[in-house]
């Protein structure tokens, strides 16, 4: 007997539709490697759609007034909240999450960034209204930029995807969205959630390959295209982008260096970097994955933290136990596996470096110690529940590691030193810097980083005015 797998489907000007060329291409639960559902293999005809409905909503969408907008974000936030356990559920699926954890940890900020933008859209401002010509009264407005392309990545399906529309959307934007595509069904299910809410067009949901997301950035429609991914990705994004002088919102890799000197409390380090190292199985570009710590105190830092590797554990979702789940995918255990396997000599597994059982596709919680600064594995994202260390002998050579990656999106300093953790601070090339903690993020501060970690930001006020354009208009006094 076999199983009948769900069939996805894309949301375009308010209806669900499968693929104009009938193409589809098949959804695996990580957790056990099994096909679950199908989702449309989106074609240029597909994407066309799309970007005719969203520009078609745009005027009337542009047009209403911020309290609308408002109202309507609320609604959403409110209706994702009731229907929790669906999208709990939707997303355990997709990326094979603990159920608790992502109850707890993702659901919650999630529908609280929604509710932060629905109040920043009644909060947008200019400059006021002034003479600064004789006879002439200048005037700042505010403005949409329109369409907005949106690629969301697979390992935060869910939330990347509300940092994406909720922006764009309370602004007076109209999006046509992406999301991965191993990772398509609980935006599907927002889709339909959304469908009550918004007008028809103002939100769309085209899944789809690579080939699909190429699509969408390089149409003539969307006036901004915005990514969450690879750098790899965000440059070819960029590259496109340029042709037709689209804004670009790039949200990429991360090498986040977590610093711990002599003075800090050892046990509350290496439990926080633990849980923010290995969570969501270290797939975050914000990972506590890259320890810096004083030599005095390394090798007693290393071996608690193997210790507490060995203690975190890894499997299904339904198990209460689990600190997180398995890789999103084949080719990203592989590539995890792979940076274990090409370790210099003068490396050293302390804990873990191996797949754990033959179902799914689970990786051990790692740590490597012995690491010179210009490894692979210390300059290249590993995207895995993998943690390297290495010792510096002071605090210039501590900030010349943390900064010499091409990566600068987050990073922490564990110290008790107040006036060393304001230099260090200044002086981390990061677009965030967290001070004896590590990965918490609110609605209201900023999310994005430097170098090839991308530009523009996530979440705050800062992103929220990414999604808008400025013009300024002259009037004359005399009539």
């Amino acid at each position: 007997m076999t199983t009948e797998l769900r069939r996805l489907r894309n949301y375009i000007g308010g209806e669900f539709k499968d693929a104009a060329d009938g193409r589809t291409t098949d959804v695996v639960n990580p957790a056990t490697g099994e096909v679950y559902a199908t989702a449309p293999l989106s074609g240029q005809a597909d994407v066309d759609a799309a970007m005719a409905a969203a520009a078609a909503a745009f005027p009337g969408w542009r047009d209403t007034t911020p309290s609308e907008r408002q109202k309507a974000l609320l609604k959403i936030a409110d209706a994702f909240e009731a229907r929790a356990d669906e999208l709990v559920a939707a997303e355990s699926e997709n990326t094979g999450k603990p159920l608790g954890l992502t109850a707890s940890e993702e659901l919650p900020p999630m529908v609280d960034q929604i509710r932060f933008f629905a109040g920043a859209a009644r909060l947008l401002e200019g400059r006021s209204a002034g003479e600064y010509m004789e006879g002439m009264t200048s005037i700042i407005r505010r403005e949409p930029v329109g369409v907005c392309a949106q690629v969301a990545p697979w390992n935060y399906p869910m939330m990347m995807a509300v940092w994406k529309f909720a922006p764009a959307i309370a602004a007076g934007n109209t999006v046509v969205l992406k999301p991965s595509d191993t990772t398509p069904a609980s935006t599907v299910l927002m889709a339909e959630i959304i469908d009550s809410v918004l007008p028809k067009g103002v939100f769309n949901v085209v899944c789809g390959d690579r080939e699909t997301g190429k699509a969408m950035v390089e149409h003539s429609t969307p006036a901004m295209a915005s990514i969450t991914g690879s750098v790899r990705a965000g440059m070819q994004v960029a590259e496109s982008a340029s042709k037709d002088v689209k804004r670009v919102h790039l949200e990429l890799g991360g090498k986040a260096p977590v610093v711990v000197f002599e003075d800090a409390d050892l046990a509350k380090a290496v439990e926080d970097i633990a849980v923010a190292g290995y969570f969501n199985a270290g797939q975050d570009c914000t990972a506590a994955t890259r320890v810096l710590v004083h030599e005095s105190i390394h090798d007693e830092f290393v071996a608690a933290l193997a210790k507490a590797a060995a203690e975190t554990k890894t499997g299904q979702p339904d198990d209460e136990d689990v600190l997180y789940g398995p890789l999103n995918n084949p080719n990203q255990l592989q590539q995890v596996a792979g940076f274990i396997e090409r370790l210099p000599a003068h490396a050293k597994v302390e804990a873990g470096g191996h797949r754990v059982g033959d179902k799914g596709f689970f990786y051990a919680p790692t740590v490597v110690s012995g690491l010179k600064q210009d490894d692979e594995i210390i300059q290249n994202e590993v995207f895995g529940p993998v943690i390297t260390v290495q010792s510096f002998t002071d605090e210039s050579q501590a900030l010349e590691y943390a900064n010499g990656v091409e990566f600068a999106l987050a990073s922490s300093v564990w110290t008790k030193d107040h006036g060393r953790a304001m230099r260090m601070s200044k002086n981390l090339d990061f677009g965030c810097v967290w001070i004896n903690t590590h990965i918490p993020l609110v609605a209201e501060m900023p999310h994005g980083g430097f170098k090839k970690s991308g530009y523009g930001k996530d979440l705050s006020a800062y992103g929220f005015e990414d999604y808008t354009r400025i013009k300024h208009v002259m009037t004359s006094l005399d009539g």
